[in-house]
C-alpha cells in the first residue's frame, strides 16, 4: 500500500512541472509595436478584419436588443382590451 502511494507520488511529481516541452516565440514585442503605433485606428480594431467583424456583430446585437426591449416595453405598457 505504501509502495503504491510512493509510486503515485513520483508519477505526479514528474507529470506536473512548470517547464514546457516546447519553446514558443515571444510575440509580445511585435504586438506592442502594432498597438502603440499612431495610425488613427482605435485599439479595439488594430488586430485586423476579425476585430472589425466582432465589433460590428456586437454593435448589431446591442442595437437589436435595445430595439426589442423598447418594443416589449411598448407592448407591455398598452394592455389588451378585455371583451
Amino acid at each position: 500500500m505504501l509502495q503504491n502511494f510512493l509510486a503515485l507520488h513520483q508519477i505526479t511529481k514528474r507529470t506536473i512541472s512548470t517547464a514546457s516541452g516546447r519553446q514558443f516565440e515571444n510575440k509580445v514585442p511585435k504586438k506592442q509595436k502594432l498597438f502603440q503605433e499612431d495610425n488613427g485606428i482605435p485599439v479595439y480594431l488594430k488586430s485586423g478584419i476579425a476585430d472589425a467583424l466582432l465589433y460590428r456583430a456586437t454593435m448589431v446585437l446591442i442595437a437589436g436588443g435595445m430595439a426589442y426591449a423598447i418594443y416589449k416595453l411598448a407592448v407591455a405598457s398598452f394592455p389588451k382590451k378585455q371583451d
